[in-house]
């Protein structure tokens, strides 16, 4: 009689917490100062709140905007925040910062949705591969919150995974 094959992952208790199924879609927008300024250096007030007033901000409409200047300008916090200002009533989020940081504040608004009671003393494994890019923000902050509910948690596939975190028995 031949021993039967048993596949222990799916028997196991084994939590997966995928992250990539807290990725907001959409699209993303960087929205560069450089080209506003004289001659990359000079935010000049006046050609600024021309712009402002003649810009065709709908083009963001439902977007995610990541404001930045990447000329090394010195640029009037104020131009950031008509920048906001202008284009909040369009875009879905916007944000200072890079689209790195951009990514990174969408898996923070999506974790902090996530009912992480639900992880009670569960054995979590937290995937690691995805098909959109995660930023590691995201899995600081997973086990950030996981930690104080979770039995343990792992980071991989259930196959084969990489001890995080383990509470210790009374």
């Amino acid at each position: 009689m031949e021993d039967e094959i048993i596949n222990r992952v799916s028997n196991s208790q084994l939590v997966t917490f995928d992250l990539e199924e807290l990725y907001t879609p959409g699209e993303r927008v960087l929205f560069d100062v450089k080209s506003l300024l004289f001659q990359e250096l000079i935010l000049r007030e006046k050609d600024f709140r021309d712009f402002i007033k003649t810009h065709n901000w709908s083009q963001y409409q439902d977007k995610f905007v990541a404001i930045t200047c990447s000329a090394d300008a010195i640029v009037p916090t104020w131009a950031y925040m008509l920048l906001a200002s202008s284009l909040q009533p369009y875009a879905a989020i916007v944000i200072f910062g890079s689209l790195q940081d951009l990514e990174a504040r969408l898996f923070e608004q999506a974790l902090n949705k996530v009912d992480w009671q639900k992880f009670d003393k569960a054995k979590v494994v937290v995937k690691g591969c995805s098909k959109v890019e995660v930023p590691v923000l995201a899995y600081v902050e997973a086990v950030n919150r996981l930690r104080p509910v979770a039995q343990s948690i792992m980071y991989g596939e259930p196959c084969s995974t990489v001890p995080v975190f383990k509470k210790k028995s009374p």
